[in-house]
């Protein structure tokens, strides 16, 4: 660990994507409005993209290959960068700390394409823009779900030691059948369906891709064991 992560006390990797998060969203404030509103289109996820909509969206038909990741390195303001970077920060570090830096940014792309696909399955013909990093975050805070309450794990009192990180996989059905896991399960799937309804309310502006966020929460809940070093725990 070198002076720069005992300032920070965060994995390398979580500096880096922040960082990089961060400079994205600041060169694109300097961009005149129609180069940013194309650089939103080129690399922002649009399900309709997947219709014959291609055509006349910048990038065509090729931008079905690149559009379900890097939606996740487009944000709409400071505030919506500000919440992902913050619950990446509480919970992806867990994760990294474990994973290391590889199988992290792999797991968040990962969710980030398993995102975009329920999106699109949920409405395929949308033509509205999704951005953001919230199904790649949510992907990473359902892998730390995994571990992080079972005992010993960092939010079950073994945070300020190592070997916290690094407690055997207890598998997806004690992770939930353990009650703390379970509740911040059941109160993350509970306020992302609330956004749900608020944006089918009349009145609603429906900017927040709820389906997206499930999808990449889904993709870490059960995704986990293929990219977690550490493996399971022994049977009991």
């Amino acid at each position: 660990m070198d002076q720069r992560e005992r300032i920070f006390n965060l994995p390398r990797v979580i500096v880096w994507v922040a960082g990089i998060l961060f400079a994205i969203h600041l060169v694109r404030g300097f961009l005149p409005y129609q180069s940013g509103v194309t650089v939103l289109i080129l690399f922002g996820f649009i399900p309709a993209r997947f219709g014959e909509a291609a055509a006349f969206l910048p990038g065509g038909e090729a931008a079905r290959l690149w559009t379900p990741l890097t939606y996740a390195l487009l944000h709409a303001d400071w505030m919506h960068l500000g919440v992902n970077l913050l619950w990446m920060l509480s919970f992806g570090s867990a994760v990294a700390r474990r994973f290391g830096a590889v199988r992290f940014l792999g797991l968040s792309a990962v969710a980030a394409i398993a995102g975009a696909f329920a999106q699109y399955v949920a409405m395929p013909g949308d033509e509205t823009l999704v951005i953001g990093a919230s199904a790649a975050v949510s992907g990473v805070t359902a892998a730390a779900a995994r571990f992080a309450f079972a005992p010993g794990g960092p939010l079950a009192g073994g945070w300020g030691r190592g070997e916290g990180f690094l407690i055997p996989d207890p598998g997806l059905r004690a992770s939930l059948l353990n009650p703390y896991a379970a509740f911040f399960i059941l109160v993350w799937f509970a306020i992302n369906l609330l956004f749900g309804v608020e944006s089918i309310v009349p009145g609603a502006d429906g900017l927040i891709a709820w389906q997206a966020h499930i999808g990449g929460f889904l993709a870490g809940l059960f995704l986990f064991p293929l990219f977690d070093p550490v493996g399971r725990a022994a049977p009991r």
